[in-house]
């Protein structure tokens, strides 16, 4: 995945490093932040468990950087974070290394065929081992050739021999949890976190039941932006559709706003509606296979995606890069690559019409949000689930205040 950067449309970078780069915190030094009581009450003054009667959370954590330390430590630290579709680490050998904010990590299949993930740290001198994706037999570090097997277990450390007391048990690389999940895989930092499939309920048999050839797809593209807005303003404005009939005149024309449905669900949310089934201002969807618009949001910041058009799916990340910065990574995968012409259109629909659309709006509300006149609003909520209800949001920032709350207690 390519790092933050100026934005960059329409690029195919199947080569790159897959989780975004951030260099604020140190490899494997953990600090827990706490949040005072008081603080925790400003943030969360007028929220209501109940949304039709719940006042948004406070301002102040989409401006304020202390809010995004307790964030990297007590929810991306803590969450099934995505590295890529299962295709890239079939083979023994092959490996994807990355990054969850600010913790460097590698994932890759060992000899004996079983999927591993380590943090990416020599323990000789904690320098990284590898960057980007490929094949290789054994892990070489490149400070000192220490050498590792693809079980993490160290094969060979030059002049040790030398020494007291030096015990090859003892230098493993640090593992990581890893899952496959829906053909996908995560990784998760925290030793302790039950399963993504256990975690998230429903989930795996809902995204199968819309996209049972999810397996067979393949990375065929990939979208980058670098947004002035906070990560949680980019969620927020994309788990409801209130504003869709004012800001996406195109989008609307495409799914059949009158069968869209949000569905919250522990760790996930829903987002369904029949789609492509008539011509539309967005994009041709002549002989489309998928006639749905079917979404997820996967608590913290990732969501999955299929569109209308041939078999397909995208993963879409919203990446926290500073307090007021957000880096969005945009996979495609398609039944083939390159992508049809029919594909390209619609992936230039997403670059050229409704990426600039949202854009515009969250960095709206990230400059509103700077100033005295607004610090908290309301949720416009449907009881029937509809669209254009803003219940979604409701329910990301009660998961929000969740991990607020924790770095509140002792």
């Amino acid at each position: 995945m390519a790092r933050p950067g100026k934005l960059r449309r329409g690029r195919n970078t199947e080569n790159q490093p897959v989780l975004a780069h951030c260099a604020y915190l140190e490899i494997h030094r953990l600090v827990t932040l706490r949040l005072t009581e008081n603080e925790f009450d400003h943030i969360s003054q007028g929220y209501d468990p109940v949304a039709s009667r719940s006042g948004s959370i406070h301002s102040d954590c989409y401006l304020d950087a202390r809010f995004l330390d307790v964030e990297r430590e007590q929810v991306f630290h803590r969450t099934w974070q995505f590295v890529c579709h299962e295709e890239k680490l079939r083979e023994p050998g092959s490996y994807v290394a990355g990054d969850v904010q600010g913790q460097s990590i590698f994932v890759a299949r060992d000899s004996d065929g079983e999927l591993r993930a380590f943090y990416n740290v020599c323990r000789h001198r904690g320098h990284e081992l590898l960057s980007g994706e490929g094949q290789v037999s054994a892990i070489t570090c490149p400070y000192h050739a220490w050498v590792y097997n693809l079980d993490g277990s160290l094969r060979r450390a030059r002049r040790s021999e030398l020494i007291e007391n030096f015990c090859k048990a003892d230098n493993r690389l640090t593992s990581i949890r890893v899952e496959t999940f829906c053909h996908l895989i995560f990784v998760n930092l925290d030793t302790d976190a039950a399963s993504l499939a256990q975690q998230s309920g429903d989930l795996g048999k809902e995204v199968l039941s819309y996209a049972p050839d999810l397996g067979n797809l393949t990375f065929a593209h990939r979208l980058t932006y670098r947004l002035k807005a906070n990560w949680k303003a980019v969620v927020d404005n994309f788990l409801e559709c209130y504003h869709c009939p004012v800001a996406h005149k195109d989008f609307v024309t495409l799914v059949e706003m009158d069968t869209y449905k949000v569905r919250t669900h522990g760790i996930y949310s829903s987002h369904m509606a029949k789609a492509g089934r008539s011509d539309n201002q967005a994009y041709a969807v002549e002989g489309a296979s998928v006639t749905d618009h079917a979404v997820w949001y996967l608590w913290p910041n990732t969501t999955l995606m299929r569109y209308p058009g041939r078999g397909n799916f995208m993963v879409w990340r919203f990446i926290p890069v500073g307090p007021e910065e957000t880096y969005e990574e945009f996979d495609f995968f398609f039944e083939s690559t390159p992508p049809t012409d029919i594909e390209m259109e619609a992936i230039g629909f997403i670059d050229t019409v409704l990426q600039p659309e949202d854009i515009n709006l969250v960095e709206s509300v990230q400059r509103g949000m700077r100033t005295p006149a607004f610090n908290q609003g309301r949720y416009m909520v449907d009881p029937k689930g509809s669209g254009m209800s803003e219940h979604g949001v409701h329910h990301f920032h009660g998961l929000i205040l969740d991990a607020y709350r924790r770095a509140c207690e002792p």
